[in-house]
């Protein structure tokens, strides 16, 4: 039970302590599951690297561009600078795009434009008819539609075990709340909500890892 008091206070509490004054923006202190377990990437899918891509075991950013990636180049520099720059070095976080066929030379020439400013290596690009694309969404069970380029402004946080995760009841300051995406042609909302959130998906694993290491210890 000591030990167990200990482990709290060394780790739990400063977490608590740390996302409640961190930033002031979001007061969950653990983001809710919105749709639990979404389908893995189709690994029939093509990639612009020709390896597969998974949600496994890693904190992903999801995004739809649909067909008109190239248009939404200052989107993918706004999401780049406020969530990539700062958080590409965790070894599980990812950005995964899905979009449609035909817009491969697209996807790489933003790449391209990123890889002058920054480690691409945990961004990737799959590719798919707009009819698969429109039906995996749809299995996501969101509200927010994608439009007749089978895309949408709103990129998604999916945690490790593929679930998606935002804002969703009271917060602990009492308001209702609901979140389940982020607009990456928004720079307020990128470093406001987004940042925050990420935060917290972040601060969870560190923690888990923690707990697991202080158990090994004991």
């Amino acid at each position: 039970m000591k030990k167990k008091f200990v482990l709290i206070v060394l780790f739990i509490l400063p977490l608590v302590v740390y996302m409640f004054f961190a930033t002031g923006v979001n007061s969950f202190i653990k983001l809710p599951v919105l749709t639990k377990t979404i389908a893995d990437i189709n690994q029939d899918w093509q990639t612009l690297d020709g390896k597969k891509s998974t949600f496994n075991g890693k904190i992903t950013i999801l995004g739809f561009p649909g067909d008109s990636l190239f248009q939404k180049r200052g989107s993918f520099f706004l999401l780049n600078q406020k969530i990539y720059n700062r958080n590409h070095e965790f070894k599980d976080f990812q950005m995964v795009f899905i979009a449609p066929d035909g817009t491969q030379g697209q996807a790489k020439e933003i790449l391209f434009r990123l890889q002058k400013i920054t480690d691409t290596s945990r961004y990737h690009f799959v590719f798919a008819s707009k009819d698969d694309i429109n039906k995996y969404f749809q299995n996501l069970k969101l509200q927010g539609k994608l439009d007749q380029n089978s895309g949408t402004n709103t990129v998604y946080i999916i945690d490790k075990e593929r679930n998606i995760r935002g804002r969703k009841g009271k917060s602990v300051q009492g308001e209702e709340e609901y979140r389940e995406g982020y607009d990456f042609s928004s720079s307020s909302e990128l470093h406001n909500e987004m940042t925050d959130d990420v935060k917290i998906i972040l601060a969870e694993y560190r923690l888990a890892l923690k707990k697991n290491s202080a158990n090994r210890k004991i």
